[in-house]
């Protein structure tokens, strides 16, 4: 059922992209104010393409929350182990082999700074 619905989905997806690239282009989108018979008028509202935009959106919108409360609620899936690597434990620091070799507070040979 899953699949059948994710195929559905992908077929109103398709279907909007195709419906909004068939509408006439108003020019101007947000940047300008565009003419006052924009989409607010009668002529605009009542046009095929956009109840067809507005239905196809509100279509996508519900299968895709359908499709992730689906999937959430899914059961039987797993996580595959196949590449995971064993642990193992980090390697252990290693202690100086001499501490009365390196005194701290020594200058270890490092050569004083000019003034």
């Amino acid at each position: 059922m899953f699949t059948f619905l994710l195929v559905v989905h992908a077929i109103i997806a398709a279907l909007l992209v195709t419906v909004i690239l068939m509408q006439k282009s108003e020019g101007g989108g947000l940047t300008t104010g565009g003419s006052p018979s924009g989409l607010m008028s009668a002529r605009g509202a009542a046009d095929f393409l956009t109840r067809a935009t507005a239905i196809l959106a509100g279509l996508f919108i519900a299968m895709s929350v359908a499709l992730a409360v689906i999937a959430a609620n899914r059961g039987g899936s797993s996580i595959d182990t196949s590449l995971a690597r064993p642990m193992t434990p980090p390697p252990a620091a290693t202690a100086p082999a001499n501490p009365a070799a390196n005194p701290v507070g020594a200058d270890n040979g490092a050569v004083p700074l000019a003034r």
